[in-house]
């Protein structure tokens, strides 16, 4: 008996692993496409075999315990190009990761909010340890949905972290991460370094 219930346990680990990596294996397909449907992306369709990406690994997807911040004036988050763009900081989420206690801050974009697609939309960019040698020297960005808050917790994945345009191409206005959101391990999850040719517009 205890035999058949370990091989039930062992099967259905099995089959959890397989379904999150197929759930990951998807998210990522329709990221690609994603560049090829949007108009003023950097990246054509023979582009996207230079995206690489960490295998899923379920360890980095995390339940943050989220306390949300009142009274928030709205700040200028700096872009890359040397520009800004108005954020307000929303929440503080804390979660352990790799044996770590960490804490980061979501925001929200001002620009965002008259959008009724985006309204809900919470911004998490961050850096961390795998920075300038497996992964985009200026961070990476996640997105979360407020609608996703339950009971004062968000799951965090960072199988899901991607990559800012401007790790394809210069010309976009993409925010820097907050040195509040740089985190001190190596997050090997989501999207790696891009290995094409980085673009210049004219």
């Amino acid at each position: 008996m205890k035999i058949l219930t370990f091989l039930f346990l062992l099967i259905s680990i099995n089959g959890f692993a397989q379904s999150y990596e197929e759930q990951i294996a998807k998210h990522r397909e329709a990221y690609k496409e994603d560049f090829i449907k949007d108009s003023r992306s950097p990246l054509k369709k023979n582009d996207l075999q230079n995206l690489h990406f960490y295998g899923a690994d379920s360890t980095y997807k995390v339940l943050a315990e989220l306390e949300l911040l009142k009274n928030e004036k709205v700040f200028k988050m700096p872009t890359f190009n040397g520009s800004s763009s108005d954020y307000y900081r929303y929440a503080r989420v804390n979660f352990n990761l790799d044996g770590k206690k960490l804490q980061m801050t979501l925001y929200r974009s001002v620009a965002l909010l008259t959008n009724p697609t985006y309204k809900d939309h919470l911004f998490l960019p961050f850096t961390d340890e795998t920075n300038n040698k497996e992964t985009y020297g200026g961070g990476r960005y996640i997105d979360l949905d407020a609608k996703e808050i339950k009971d004062n917790h968000i799951e965090i994945d960072f199988n899901k972290a991607y990559n800012p345009y401007c790790a394809y191409s210069d010309g976009y206005r993409c925010p820097v991460p907050p040195e509040e959101n740089d985190l001190p391990l190596a997050v090997k999850a989501g999207e790696k370094l891009y290995t094409g040719e980085k673009k210049h517009q004219k």
